[in-house]
């Protein structure tokens, strides 16, 4: 158990995402996690072994991660370690600027349809060329309900359990699942095992996630919808969000997705294909801030 003086560092670190998001100008690790990565990647992706040396490669970033901040942190002076801390918190929470995100969707998608593609574009990874005004909208739906779980919920899972060491890392592990976790043939070897340890780590956060959005919504019985819908994703952890989320607004997310040029099926979540809304997403907005209220005062309460 540990103290007010890694609460402290928590609360500074998050009321400033909710102020300011992430801003372009500040340094951000996950730029410097994404540079190794691609070092990595144009090193050893190649010949044989691919699996053995994506797998290695991995487990280095990851570990050395947490080794080199738990140093780091130790070294450092009270007042400084407090600052710094703050700073790699605040570094590894996301929820305002995806929010902001999603809000600029669909003031784009009631512009043009165009426009709505574009901005939707910056925030998936998925072909948008060919989307619908619905499909736009679906889409920045579901990506923040899985993101409340990866930008928000699971580094302050880890945060709980291992602090800021344990934080950046979960975004090392998240960050290497999303350059290289995929699978197409540039990728199904080396960065298998990336995408697995980032299914691990976001096992529990996921399922904890969908859990604390229907109780912000006040209607926990979602559970059954959630359970039911969650497991039929093609993820192990993504349908959890993504189902909760479906359940509170009453509406369908899934279908046929195109990734680098291949059409990727993934089961519909929930049943009610209605038309969405901006006051869809000021919802999906509500429901995500009344979740990150409650994770904070429940990570507060684990750590203190």
């Amino acid at each position: 158990m540990v103290g007010w003086i890694d609460v402290l560092p928590l609360l500074l670190a998050w009321v400033l995402d909710i102020c300011i998001g992430d801003p372009m100008w500040i340094p951000h690790p996950v730029v410097g996690f994404g540079k190794l990565i691609s070092k990595g990647e144009q090193a050893l992706n190649k010949g044989i072994h691919r699996m053995l040396k994506g797998a290695l490669l991995a487990l280095l970033l990851v570990i050395g991660t947490f080794v080199v901040t738990v140093f780091f942190l130790e070294c450092l002076p009270e007042f400084l370690h407090c600052a710094v801390s703050v700073f790699l918190i605040f570094s590894c929470l996301s929820g305002t600027t995806l929010i902001r995100e999603v809000r600029e969707v669909f003031r784009a998608v009631d512009r043009s349809l165009d426009e709505g593609r574009k901005q939707v574009a910056r925030i998936v990874g998925r072909d948008t060329s060919e989307l619908s005004a619905q499909e736009v909208r679906t889409a920045a739906l579901e990506t923040l309900s899985e993101n409340l779980s990866d930008g928000v919920i699971a580094p302050l899972f880890w945060y709980a359990l291992l602090g800021v060491p344990g934080m950046l890392s979960y975004k090392m592990v998240n960050t290497l699942d999303s350059m290289i976790g995929y699978r197409n043939d540039r990728y199904k070897d080396f960065g298998c095992f990336a995408a697995r340890m980032d299914d691990v780590a976001n096992y529990l956060p996921a399922r904890l996630t969908a859990f604390l959005m229907i109780v912000a919504s006040g209607r926990l019985s979602l559970s059954a919808f959630v359970w039911k819908y969650g497991s039929q994703h093609a993820s192990p952890n993504s349908g959890y969000p993504e189902a909760a989320l479906a359940g509170i607004l009453n509406c369908r997310f899934g279908g046929p997705h195109h990734y680098f040029g291949k059409e990727v099926w993934k089961p519909f979540i929930g049943v009610n294909d209605r038309l969405l809304t901006t006051d869809d997403m000021k919802e999906a907005v509500r429901i995500n801030r009344i979740t990150e209220i409650i994770m904070i005062i429940l990570v507060i309460l684990f750590i203190s």
